[in-house]
């Protein structure tokens, strides 16, 4: 007897063939497709309903929260059954005890302020730990690049010795052999933003020797993102590694004309035989850390070094004509989205939460000051622990780059006070808005888009698919009705139309109603086929 059939639903397998009818039939947390009914101890009809592979978010920042919530209710309701975590080159390991403390301060700008300890130092005990909880979603996991450099030579802007070269290579080999998937790097962030291309081709050709892959945040999603891609190009060029795009898109009404020299660089490398994929969450506005807007100095030497300069009056004047004026290389987001156009998403201290969902001019009229003394104010009192969102392209954009035959879909999803709407909605709104509403694709290229796409670009040997004898990671959804519910107003709101998620043969959404258990595994990098 199976333990669940799935029956008269209609099949979107993974593959991008055509939607078709079959049963599907779970046994130890394993698919099997039947025709006609069989025994089961649980029969979900799924008439009138898709059924799909579960959705895998390969840009996703739970890394942390999933040690608080690792039912993680904001994926599961948008159909992700599998999360990439320790993305933009950050992540909870490796870490050393030297540089534990500044490193959590950093972390916290990112993925939110935790209070437990670091049990793990390597990646290995970090999954092991997270191999304990009661999860949800599966987790699998990069090595960030930042980790790795701190590792290796802490925090200083400079290039590398030999010695700390090899170091940061064995400390990828290493990551890997415990299960990372490849490496992630934040190009805009420290010390990521410190190498050069040399460091990043060394490191490629680790990541090229175990097939796995270099997601990158790029140095530029604007001004000059040409040649940041020309960056990344050159870095799978040399060293043969994978190349994927996080978070794919072009900022700035100044720099929209150069989409077709992007699709250009995409179409070339592809016929030069690169390999390069990107991901992409559906939405016309960014989230990230509130302090990228400030220039690459001033978060030399970490946290600390960010926190005392901008308590220094003639450094401050200098954050601002650098703002004002630009750097070359440097992704300039008050440039790019306006002082109107950034939004406060979360805040380390109550008695700020005030200020959360005021764009940076709202702030200054609220506090009182010019605008930029007002955000450096509430970057220093929190601590750097403050979010935003910023808005940057259009819909028509949007479109452009998620048709691409190297697209997925991805989340980007960042915990806080007012989080993105993307955390709670972003692979529903691909399926909802752009493919059933306006028809930008057929549905087995959306499903398509959501799992067997992400799962060969990152290495994922058993999920992805409906097929015998894979991991029972399993949608049933109401394609009349999916859609994401939360905006930018009230984001924290679950997405409807996800009437069952199954991980590894557990319901954890029954009839769409949450059923906690554990069910996610941790999923170790084991080779591609």
């Amino acid at each position: 007897m199976y333990d669940i059939l799935i029956k008269n639903g209609t099949l979107v397998d993974g593959t991008g063939k055509e939607p078709y009818k079959k049963n599907v039939a779970i046994k130890d947390g394993k698919i099997t497709l039947v025709d006609g009914d069989i025994e089961a101890t649980r029969v979900i009809d799924a008439k009138g309903k898709l059924v799909t592979p579960g959705f895998i978010d390969t840009h996703s920042h739970s890394s942390m929260l999933v040690n608080e919530d690792p039912y993680l209710a904001p994926k599961l309701f948008q159909g992700i059954t599998t999360e990439l975590v320790a993305q933009d080159g950050m992540g909870p390991a490796p870490v050393d005890e030297k540089h534990i403390s500044p490193w959590k301060k950093a972390m916290a700008g990112l993925e939110g302020e935790y209070d437990f300890e670091w049990k793990w130092r390597s990646v290995g005990d970090y999954l092991d730990e997270v191999e304990k909880l009661d999860l949800g979603p599966n987790i699998a996991y990069l090595a960030p690049h930042g980790n790795l450099r701190m590792v290796a030579m802490g925090l200083d802007n400079r290039k590398p010795t030999k010695e700390e070269q090899e170091r940061m290579n064995d400390e990828l080999r290493k990551a890997i052999d415990e299960g990372a998937f490849g490496m992630s790097t934040g190009m805009i962030y420290p010390p990521c933003v410190y190498a050069d291309i040399d460091e990043f081709i060394e490191l490629g050709k680790v990541l090229k020797d175990t097939d796995t892959i270099f997601v990158t945040h790029q140095r530029s999603e604007a001004d000059s993102m040409l040649e940041s891609m020309d960056e990344i190009l050159e870095i799978s060029r040399q060293s043969g590694c994978r190349a994927h795009f996080s978070h794919f898109k072009i900022c700035g009404k100044n720099n929209w004309d150069k989409i077709p020299a992007i699709l250009e660089k995409l179409d070339n490398a592809k016929e030069e035989g690169i390999i390069v994929s990107l991901d992409q969450y559906p939405y016309v506005a960014g989230s990230t850390m509130m302090s990228v807007i400030l220039p690459p100095w001033v978060h030399d030497g970490g946290t600390e070094k960010l926190i005392e300069r901008l308590s220094d009056n003639e450094l401050r004047e200098k954050m601002k004509e650098d703002i004002a004026n630009g750097i070359p290389g440097w992704d300039n987001f008050i440039d790019f989205a306006g002082l109107e156009g950034i939004f406060i998403t979360f805040v380390k201290n109550p008695e700020s939460e005030k200020y959360v969902g005021m764009n940076l001019v709202e702030l200054g009229e609220a506090t009182g000051k010019d605008p930029y003394d007002a955000i450096f104010d509430l970057i220093r009192d929190e601590e750097n622990i403050v979010g935003l969102v910023d808005f940057y392209g259009t819909e028509e954009h949007v479109k452009t780059f998620m048709a691409r035959e190297e697209q997925n879909v991805c989340t980007d999803g960042i915990i806080g006070t007012k989080p993105h709407p993307r955390l709670y909605g972003a692979f529903v709104r691909v399926l909802g808005k752009y493919c059933r509403d306006e028809k930008l694709f057929p549905v087995e290229t959306a499903i398509r888009k959501m799992t067997g796409k992400p799962a060969d670009t990152i290495g994922l040997l058993d999920r992805g698919y409906l097929k015998d004898g894979y991991a029972a990671d399993v949608l049933v959804i109401d394609f009349d009705n999916v859609i994401d519910v939360g905006d930018y107003t009230d984001p924290k709101q679950l997405a409807k139309g996800i009437d069952y998620s199954i991980v590894n043969g557990k319901i954890l959404i029954d009839d769409g109603k949450q059923t906690p258990q554990k069910a996610g595994k941790v999923l170790r990098y084991q080779g591609r086929k």
